[in-house]
């Protein structure tokens, strides 16, 4: 068993409220699951509609419910479990022994503790949201028309390795952000104006290079994106037996955007794991930090 001093604020503040995340984990896993099966019963609503039949808009009114209630209690537990989770873990990092020296970097590192938790709270549920959207997505467009399957397939590779690139640029560019952010407090403390000034304005240039990076794979991602729609759409309407009825052709669309959505979300995630990867290095270096001697 690990001695105490030798686990992190951050593992602690975890197991404190280990209880309290799984439930609002899975509160967040029931809702997605309900969120993912409504498009399908959408089209059940509207085909039985067509056929003068009410069954399918029951059972979509059903599906909605559930989601409403899910969704209605996970947002009120997620902000009581995360603000506590935080609250303990900035109040364990700030409060352990350091050295005088790394004031600057404490006080920065208590700004970026705050990234964690927001990832914790946050990103994680868009990651497990893009599970959701693409894996499910896939089961369900599977049950309509197998080809879309495989064109939807044929765009998650170039994404992914897309991702990977974008992962590998934006991992530098956070790297000398995080730098710069280090230093504020001892910038401010010097009262240079000039020293300022070109601090936030070094702050901004990381920040800009960090958006042009997200717009520019957001613009190649989104052309893919298209090309999949287009080409399930033609797929779906093709004459003869294959083709789809109104409502189902919805649930394709629907669940092609939830595709879609999913694969947006692979680059974000690989950013934003590297940054997190980068700020948990800064704040396990501040705290295996040796005090001053007396």
């Amino acid at each position: 068993m690990r001695p105490l001093a030798s686990i992190t604020p951050l593992a602690l503040a975890l197991q404190a409220f280990r209880g309290r995340l799984a439930f609002t984990y899975s509160l967040f896993a029931l809702e997605m699951t309900a969120s993912l099966l409504r498009p399908f019963f959408l089209g059940r609503a509207i085909d039985g509609l067509l056929s003068q039949s009410y069954r399918g808009l029951i059972e979509l009114s059903v599906a909605h419910l559930v989601f409403l209630i899910i969704g209605s209690a996970r947002h009120m537990v997620d902000t009581r479990t995360f603000s506590a989770v935080y609250q303990s873990f900035v109040t364990s990092f700030m409060t352990r022994p350091g050295n005088t020296s790394t004031v600057s970097r404490r006080s920065a590192h208590s700004t970026l503790a705050r990234q964690i938790v927001d990832f914790l709270e946050y990103d994680f549920n868009h990651v497990v949201e893009a599970l959701y959207n693409v894996v499910g997505s896939l089961v369900l467009l599977y049950l309509y028309n197998h080809t879309i399957v495989w064109i939807c397939l044929a765009v998650l590779l170039p994404v992914m390795i897309i991702a990977r690139g974008y992962g590998r640029r934006t991992v530098r560019l956070n790297v000398a952000h995080h730098d710069e952010l280090e230093r504020q407090v001892d910038i401010i403390q010097d009262g240079d104006t000039a020293g300022i000034s070109g601090h936030y304005e070094k702050l901004r240039g990381w920040q800009v290079r960090l958006s042009d990076q997200e717009a520019w794979n957001f613009g190649v991602t989104e052309l893919l994106v298209l090309f999949a729609i287009a080409g399930s759409l033609i797929v779906s309407t093709q004459v003869g037996e294959a083709a789809l009825q109104v409502g189902s052709l919805v649930g394709v669309y629907t669940y092609m955007l939830k595709f879609a959505a999913g694969l947006e979300t692979i680059p974000y995630t690989v950013q934003r794991i590297g940054a997190l990867r980068d700020i948990m290095r800064r704040m396990t270096s501040v705290e295996t930090v040796d005090p001053v001697p007396m």
